[in-house]
């Protein structure tokens, strides 16, 4: 009752909208998925008149893939976009299944958080709050053409032929662009199983002037819990109490539900090893580049020959479905091939499957043509945001909408864009990497990634960003009061910890013995477990790396100074004494707007850099 009461809110706003002659729009972003979403939120958030264009109204942040949100680094980048006043955190949270802190078994920093959900739970949160929000409407249609006047965006076309006028436009549109389907021999096109693709758009900016590449993902078949021996399986429970994704949440109240465990064995892979060539990818019908740190079960036949078996997850869909995804059997084997290696594995024997797997090839734009707002270079006012840009996963995706939905605002404003340092956070990272390296295989974010991690982490990212997303005009009064309340929560249980000692020695002393552990203090002194859990999490990698941080730090002054070099624009790098002629062509090409920036590019080294500084002293 509650949705369709929204739904009917929307329908009368869209309307009066239109009766009021406001086909001119602020921001139209393009694209229903995790970054649209973001974008279209942020962008309506920071005051602008905002249209969601979507393919789907029905399939607005829809999981197409696996149904979680987080993991390794991805739970930082979720964080990190709560922190800036995005939604995919309590989205996560009203969604969740299932909370798992990833990587305990390592260091404090790079532990990361990971939220199984229910799929269906997920997106009529996020369509929830798209639908309530102020200055936003929603439209379904397919976008075929991007209207350009003198080198600016003015607006989309839809192949309804409606003209929507608009100052920025963003463009999320997934694997949408000229997506196509593989299963075995069959082939359709498809942005994704049971969706149209968008053909005329993507040839429409390959004839603007864009360069375009092709990438390919793909999904495992999902199957039907009760046709399931659990019995031969390991059950996998969250971790008690599950934590929240968002800061405006300090607890989740929920009732998580297992995932179950199983493993390919030597009869599932001859299955494979035997229809090779009937698969999509092998039988040479897919020439795309697929995901390396997510193979399909192809992949992991072929490449990893050696191993005798590969891990097999059992994930649910949802709290009112049996509809379970098998997450490590992506692949695009013919039907009947899907079935029978799927029988051969323990658990499995008599599993019904509900939607086979398939692989899906779609044009990306490399990101060399973006400047690090996301803005493209090739056109003012237009951005690109999630997989158009060669990234994987929903995280990413977000990640990137967020940043184009606040930069499309903030220049409308005339107000400095925002560009985060990769000493800031994971998503400066992600952006750098996009526009400084581009991509030649789809782009993943690892922790490995973040030279800074140490200070990147998943339990500051509100310390970090949340006093920019309240600069900018995004943090609510809610969340600058918990931020403050923590800040001042984190000063106390520091000056406690330098004032309390334990057989004469001070509590902070003891905390950086690497046995030591905050929680066996609190044991001992009960005023320590009287803070919350995230607030001592915080203050104890704090102490224990204090020596690692300080460090890092000083790397990151001497970053900055770099980045505080600007480049002019249209600096002629042909013109630079001493550099290498690779480097020349690369930095013109990708037109870096700092040094920092230009000293991270590949193939220009430590000698180019001085010949451009000395250049630009001149």
């Amino acid at each position: 009752m509650v949705l369709l009461q929204c739904a009917i809110q929307h329908i009368l706003r869209f309307f009066s909208l239109r009766r009021k002659n406001l086909e001119e729009s602020d921001v139209v972003v393009v694209g229903g998925g995790h970054a649209g979403v973001e974008s279209a939120l942020a962008a309506a958030r920071l005051g602008c008149t905002t249209i969601l264009v979507t393919t789907n109204y029905d399939t607005i942040g829809l999981m197409s893939c696996n149904p979680a949100i987080g993991g390794l680094a991805k739970g930082q980048l979720v964080r990190e976009i709560d922190a800036l006043g995005g939604q995919m955190g309590l989205a996560t949270d009203e969604a969740m299944l299932q909370f798992r802190m990833l990587n305990t078994k390592k260091g404090l920093a790079v532990r990361s958080p990971r939220g199984q959900c229910d799929r269906r739970a997920y997106a009529a949160a996020v369509r929830r709050a798209l639908e309530q929000q102020e200055n936003l409407e929603i439209m379904q249609a397919l976008v075929e053409e991007i209207m350009v006047r003198d080198g600016r965006v003015v607006g989309i076309v839809t192949r309804e032929g409606a003209r929507i006028k608009a100052r920025r436009v963003v463009l999320a549109t997934g694997t949408f662009l000229k997506g196509r389907i593989w299963v075995g021999d069959v082939c359709y096109e498809g942005g994704r199983s049971g969706e149209p693709a968008a053909v005329r758009l993507s040839e429409y900016l390959q004839n603007a002037g864009f360069k375009v590449g092709r990438l390919k993902t793909g999904t495992p078949p999902r199957v039907d819990a009760r046709s399931v021996d659990f019995e031969r399986m390991v059950r996998q429970d969250g971790d008690e109490p599950p934590l929240p994704f968002s800061f405006l949440n300090d607890e989740l109240r929920i009732e998580q539900m297992p995932c179950w465990v199983t493993y390919t064995n030597a009869q599932t892979h001859q299955v494979i090893a035997d229809n090779l060539a009937k698969s999509a990818l092998y039988g040479g019908k897919i020439h795309a580049t697929g995901v390396r740190y997510c193979p399909s079960i192809e992949d992991k036949v072929v490449k990893f020959a050696h191993k005798e078996r590969h891990q097999v997850i059992l994930e649910p869909e949802g709290r009112q479905t049996t509809e379970l995804y098998v997450n490590g059997v992506s692949n695009s084997l013919p039907a009947d091939i899907q079935e029978r290696f799927l029988h051969t594995i323990a658990g499995l024997e008599e599993a019904r499957i509900t939607r086979f797997g398939y692989g899906i090839e779609y044009d990306f734009f490399p990101p060399t043509q973006l400047r690090p707002t996301l803005e493209t270079k090739l056109v003012e006012g237009l951005f690109f945001a999630g997989q158009i840009n060669g990234t994987t996963g929903y995280e990413e995706a977000a990640a990137q909408g967020i940043v184009a939905g606040i930069n499309a605002a903030l220049s409308l404003k005339g107000q400095e864009p925002l560009v985060l340092r990769r000493d800031q956070a994971y998503i400066g990272v992600l952006v750098d990497d996009l526009v400084t390296k581009g991509v030649d295989e789809p782009y993943r974010m690892f922790t490995s990634r973040a030279e800074f991690r140490l200070i990147l982490r998943a339990d500051n990212a509100d310390l970090r960003l949340t006093p920019i997303a309240a600069k900018i005009g995004l943090a609510s009064q809610q969340r600058t009061a918990r931020l403050k309340r923590r800040k001042e929560q984190i000063t106390q249980l520091q000056h406690l910890l330098e004032q309390r000692k334990d057989n004469g020695v001070p509590l902070v002393r003891l905390l950086r013995r690497q046995d030591v552990r905050l929680q066996s203090l609190a044991e001992r002194h009960p005023q320590i477990a009287s803070f919350p859990k995230d607030v001592r999490l915080c203050v104890e990698v704090e102490v224990k790396y204090e020596g690692f941080i300080r460090r890092m730090m000083r790397q990151v002054e001497r970053l900055r100074e770099l980045e505080g070099v600007r480049i002019p624009a249209g600096f002629d790098f042909w013109r630079v004494e001493g550099m290498k002629w690779e480097a020349r062509e690369k930095l013109s090409r990708i037109r870096p707007a700092t040094v920092g920036q230009a000293a991270r590019v590949p193939g220009v080294g430590p000698s180019d850099v001085m010949a451009l500084l000395i250049a630009l002293r001149r």
